[in-house]
């Protein structure tokens, strides 16, 4: 018999209904309980768990622990891979053009918050990329800025500036820590929670060979303006982190400065003396 394939099993979770509702619920909102699906989907919480459960090995669906509670989220890369592999090569911008359409059509019943996913390759291993984001010494050196925290669940991690001046422009709580394979966290500027819930970003650390997938996943983003901001950072930081593992050292010029206006605005506003 024919081993069953990653892309087989997504197909098979798919092809049920009451599983694709679930996805559909946590597409509007992410981070539900199992009580709170429960109760949208009108369904027994055993009958729920089995659908989760089949959504959880495919990885459609990841769990974060909260105290007694798991949260659970649509997690987009396996429909991501099929997209690179069934949709891109022929008629993505035909697709394109005619989800817009059906986007368009469909907003004034459906209401999502955007995300952005980036993909990258870097000659490594796993454990350097993960000691790369999560190391302040090193991530100061292509990114700027200092990723300080112990990165276990559940503590707070900071996204400190290098000029010694104490200021994080980017604050949080580490919501799964699974080293050197994924991390999720919050990811806001300091201040109030947002009305909407934070923004989190998700690193997907995949070995082939002897080479790294790098897959960044930024949901929950308050609006398109800020998925526009967000899609010329994360490029901008990932090329340094390519560049400093490959080659030992990061890029000539720093490449966010490129976006040096919008990038001064955005510190400016986490800037107390400003």
């Amino acid at each position: 018999m024919k081993r069953m394939t990653d892309n087989d099993a997504v197909f098979r979770a798919l092809a049920d209904p009451t599983r694709r509702a679930m996805l559909d619920r946590l597409r509007e909102r992410n981070g539900q309980s199992l009580g709170e699906l429960c109760e949208g989907l009108g369904m027994a919480r055993q009958s729920a768990t089995q659908h989760l459960g089949l959504l959880e090995e495919t990885n459609l669906v990841s769990v974060v622990r909260r105290g007694r509670e798991k949260l659970h989220f649509l997690n987009p890369v396996p429909l991501w891979d099929i997209q690179e592999r069934w949709i891109r090569k022929f008629e993505e911008s035909s697709l394109g053009a005619l989800g817009a359409i059906k986007r368009q059509a469909e907003e004034s019943h459906m209401q999502s918050r955007p995300s952005y996913v980036y993909v990258t390759y870097i000659e490594a291993t796993p454990e350097q990329v993960w000691e790369a984001l999560t190391d302040p010494t090193i991530s100061a050196e292509f990114w700027g800025h200092s990723n300080v925290s112990d990165w276990a669940d559940g503590s707070p991690w900071e996204h400190r500036r290098t000029d010694g001046s104490g200021i994080s422009d980017v604050v949080g709580t580490v919501l799964e820590s699974v080293p050197p394979h994924r991390l999720t966290l919050t990811f806001d500027a300091p201040g109030p929670v947002p009305p909407f819930g934070p923004s989190t970003a998700t690193f997907e650390i995949e070995q082939h060979k002897q080479i790294v997938k790098l897959t960044l996943i930024h949901a929950n983003l308050a609006d398109d303006e800020t998925a526009e901001a967000v899609g010329g950072g994360w490029p901008a930081v990932f090329a340094n982190l390519k560049s400093l593992l490959e080659t030992g050292h990061v890029l000539p010029q720093a490449p966010w400065e490129m976006h040096a206006q919008l990038r001064a605005e955005q510190l400016a506003k986490n800037d107390p003396t400003a």
